[in-house]
């Protein structure tokens, strides 16, 4: 007896995986049935009509009920489901809805492909999608538009942002374009004083005339950028790299004696002929660098590189106690 009750004990324990492999089988033939049976509940060519947010759409029990069987539409008009809501006088479904972001998502149930035109905000879309608890739809749109955000991150800023940016702050508040990428930006001939751009991709951009006083550039890549002309008085540049860039008649003069600090700077190839050099270029990389015409009386050149720098016409001659390597 305790052997045959041990061998039926075994028998039992075997046969579970095979039971639980059945029970999965059965679980996704119910699911796979869903729809089917959803839609098989209604007379699948019986028109209804929705008014949704005042705009009246006809369609079919089965293009509400077959795609999306959990879905609010579908539950409306099941039998074991929610009430519907109340109709207008043409016998239409009032729904409260936006039509301007509705009308993609009854297309989308109609043949499965979202279509939306260019004025229609795939954000609105989304939300509706949320609301009427369309999750097939719901999983197409959460990454396409994290993808846009994150492609709209790398698109820089215009000269009509920037300057909306300064209309807006106020001159007592301290304004930040930190870390931001400006590249190419057209930026001349505006009043930048005292703003912070450290870190900042400031590539190609037309800074010509412009004023950057009291400027935070400590790390910014200034990289044949042009600012010829422009103000870059009292400027904190350490180690910006401003390689290839214009500073043609730039002037870093403070008259309250205040030191343009632009140590271990990368001016390699860079034109900054005629300008008025009074700064700290300590560690500077100036190799190749255009400093014809300029005045380097006050620069503090201390282990700075000047291999092959341009030096003719220059307002005072260089000497050893500016300790240039």
């Amino acid at each position: 007896m305790e052997r045959l009750a041990s061998s039926n004990y075994k028998s039992s324990v075997d046969s579970l995986p095979n039971m639980k492999s059945d029970q999965n089988v059965i679980t996704k033939l119910a699911l796979a049935e869903t729809a089917t049976d959803a839609a098989s509940k209604f007379n699948s060519s019986k028109w209804v009509k929705l008014n949704v947010g005042g705009k009246v759409y006809v369609t079919t029990l089965c293009t509400l009920v077959s795609k999306e069987p959990d879905s609010m539409l579908a539950r409306m008009f099941s039998q074991d489901g929610m009430l519907p809501s109340e109709q207008d006088e043409q016998g239409a479904y009032l729904i409260d809805r936006s039509a301007h972001y509705f009308e993609p998502i009854i297309n989308y149930l109609r043949h499965g492909q979202l279509i939306v035109d260019a004025n229609v905000s795939l954000e609105g879309v989304l939300e509706e999608a949320r609301f009427f608890g369309i999750y097939s739809l719901i999983s197409q749109l959460e990454p396409q538009l994290a993808q846009i955000s994150r492609s709209l991150d790398d698109v820089p800023l215009t000269r009509k942002d920037v300057i909306k940016a300064l209309i807006q702050t106020p001159h007592a508040s301290e304004l930040r374009f930190q870390g931001v990428n400006l590249a190419g930006a057209d930026l001349r001939k505006l009043d930048f004083r005292n703003i912070n751009f450290k870190y900042a991709c400031m590539q190609r951009c037309n800074l010509s005339h412009a004023n950057l006083t009291y400027c935070c550039l400590e790390r910014t890549d200034l990289a044949y950028a042009n600012l010829e002309c422009s103000q870059l008085v009292s400027v904190k540049g350490l180690c910006a790299n401003m390689e290839g860039a214009n500073l043609r008649g730039c002037n870093f003069e403070d008259p309250t004696g205040v030191r343009t600090n632009l140590e271990g700077v990368n001016l390699k190839g860079a034109c900054l002929e005629s300008s008025n050099m009074a700064a700290v270029l300590a560690g500077a990389d100036l190799e190749r660098c255009n400093l014809s015409g300029s005045d380097l009386q006050e620069a503090n050149l201390r282990g700075a590189n000047l291999k092959d720098a341009e030096l003719t016409l220059m307002v005072t001659p260089l000497h050893m106690a500016q300790a240039i390597r």
